[in-house]
């Protein structure tokens, strides 16, 4: 079993930053991919960014140019830097890794 732990969650204003952080723990040997979801009031979730333990990259079209997906493999955590955000950006946001997802972390954006 694999415990994800987001923190850093909050309001902000449009146009300001967060960074959000997930520790994995428990059953580990060795992580591989580590994501980022959302979901909006109804809406589906959806991917927002990936990364690969060997520090490849994806992200939504939405948040390009503007979030950052970054990792520590020696601590098992995964960190998304939020900038320039949007309303839109309101969501909760998860952290998955290896079938797992955490219990997740509210981001509202105030216009």
């Amino acid at each position: 079993q694999v415990q994800l732990v987001e923190s850093g969650g909050g309001l902000v204003q449009a146009g300001g930053s967060l960074r959000l952080s997930c520790a994995a723990s428990g059953r580990i040997f060795r992580i591989n991919a580590m994501s980022w979801l959302r979901q909006a009031p109804g809406k589906k979730r959806e991917l927002v960014a990936t990364i690969t333990s060997g520090g490849s990259t994806n992200y939504a079209d939405s948040v390009k140019g503007r979030f950052t997906i970054s990792r520590d493999n020696a601590e098992n955590t995964v960190y998304l830097q939020m900038n320039s955000l949007k309303p839109e950006d309101t969501a909760v946001y998860y952290c998955a890794a290896e079938g797992w997802v955490g219990q997740g972390t509210q981001v509202t954006v105030s216009s």
